[in-house]
C-alpha cells in the first residue's frame, strides 16, 4: 500500500456523513466540521453498535483496544479510520487488516517531543539527577562525579520519524549515533547488525513500531550482551521488552540503568514489581507529550478530513500488514 491514497467519500462531504469519534477526556477540538458531517460518539460499551453506520472513524481514545474487539467483519463498516496516535497495534485486528478500509496515524506529531524526552533521559542518568533528589530531599550533601555523554554510544532501534529524530537530537549532544531499521539502507543499519551495535553502545533506544517481528525483541540474551555500563530506554511500546527480563538485568547489574516510558499492561498497577527495580525510572506513556499536543492532534485530523472530503490523497497511510506507515 502506497504511503498516499485517496479515499474520498462516496458523496461530497456533507451533513449526511458520518464521523464516529471513540471519546475520550478532553473531547477533540472538532468545530470546524459544524455543518459539514455529522459527529457521533461512542465509548467501548456502544462502539460496536455504532460503527456499522459511519463513514469515518476517529480513534481519540488511543488506549483504548475497543476498536479490535468491536471492528464488524462482513457488511458495512468505516471506510476510514484515523487514531490519534503513532502506533496501530491497539486497533489493527485481522478483519480490519483484511478489509478495504483505510487507516491513518498520528505520524509527525510526536517525533520532537519524543526525541527531546529520550535527550533528557540519557541526560538525567548520565549526570545522577534521580540520586541528586533522593539526596536534597534526605538534606545530605554527597559530592559525585558524573558522566560525560559526549563521544559516548548510542544504538537506536527503530528507522521511522521518531527514531530518526532521536538521532537528530543525540547527535546535536555529539553523541555518535546508528539506526537500525527493518531493512538496510543508506544511514541505515539492517537487523542483521543490531546485536553488534547493541555490545558497543552506551545508550540503546527502542522506537520500534509493534509488529509479529519485533514482539519481545528485547530479552534476556539482548539485555545479557550490552556493556555493565550500558543503559537501555523504552519509548516505543511495551511488548518490545520483555519486562522480567531487563528486571534481572538491572537487578544483576548486567547494565547500569533503564527508563520506560511504556509498558505491556498499562496503566502501571501500584503492586507491579516494575516500581522497585533498581536502576529502572518509570514514566507514564508521556514522553510525546506536551503542553498542546491535544490541539496538534486535532489539527491534523481536520486537516486530513478536508483532504478526505475533497477526494485528495491522504497522508500517514498505514500499511496494514506491516503494522505502520512504510518510508519513503
Amino acid at each position: 500500500m502506497n504511503a498516499r491514497m485517496s479515499l474520498a467519500p462516496s458523496s461530497p462531504s456533507s451533513p449526511g456523513t458520518t464521523l464516529l469519534v471513540l471519546d475520550a477526556e478532553p473531547l477533540p477540538r472538532l468545530g470546524r466540521l459544524t455543518g459539514r458531517v455529522r459527529v457521533e460518539h461512542a465509548d467501548t460499551s456502544t462502539l460496536a453498535e455504532k460503527l456499522p453506520s459511519a463513514d469515518a472513524l476517529l480513534v481519540w481514545d488511543f488506549a483504548s483496544d475497543a476498536v479490535r474487539r468491536a471492528w464488524p467483519g462482513e457488511g458495512p463498516r468505516p471506510r476510514w479510520v484515523h487514531t490519534a496516535s503513532a502506533g496501530v497495534d491497539h486497533l489493527m485486528c485481522p478483519e480490519l487488516a483484511a478489509s478495504d478500509t483505510v487507516v491513518t496515524n498520528a505520524r509527525g506529531v510526536f517525533d520532537q517531543p519524543i526525541a527531546e524526552y529520550v535527550a533528557a533521559l540519557v541526560l538525567a542518568m548520565a549526570k545522577d539527577l534521580p540520586r541528586t533528589w533522593d539526596l536534597q530531599r534526605d538534606r545530605e550533601w554527597r559530592h559525585r562525579e558524573s558522566q560525560r555523554v559526549a563521544g559516548t554510544r548510542a544504538c537506536v532501534v527503530g528507522s521511522g520519524p521518531i527514531g530518526r529524530a532521536i538521532v537528530r537530537t543525540l547527535k546535536a549532544l555529539d553523541i555518535t549515533t546508528a539506526l537500525v531499521g527493518r531493512r538496510p539502507r543508506t544511514g541505515i543499519h539492517g537487523p542483521a547488525e543490531l546485536d553488534r551495535l547493541m555490545a558497543r553502545a552506551d545508550w540503546v533506544v527502542c522506537a520500534a513500531p509493534l509488529t509479529d517481528e519485533t514482539h519481545g525483541m528485547f530479552d534476556a540474551r539482548r539485555f545479557g550482551m550490552m556493556q555493565p555500563s550500558a543503559r537501555f530506554i523504552n519509548v516505543g511500546r511495551g511488548q518490545l521488552v520483555v519486562e522480567r527480563a531487563l528486571a534481572e538485568a538491572l537487578s544483576k547489574r548486567w547494565i547500569a540503568g533503564a527508563a520506560l516510558d511504556v509498558f505491556e499492561h498499562e496503566p502501571l498497577g501500584p503492586d507491579s514489581p516494575l516500581w522497585q527495580v533498581p536502576g529502572l525510572i518509570v514514566s507514564p506513556h508521556m514522553s510525546g507529550d506536551t503542553i498542546g499536543w491535544r490541539d496538534e492532534l486535532s489539527a491534523q485530523f481536520l486537516e486530513l478530513y478536508d483532504r478526505w472530503a475533497a477526494g485528495e490523497p491522504l497522508r500517514n497511510v498505514v500499511d496494514k500488514k506491516r503494522g505502520y506507515v512504510p518510508g519513503h
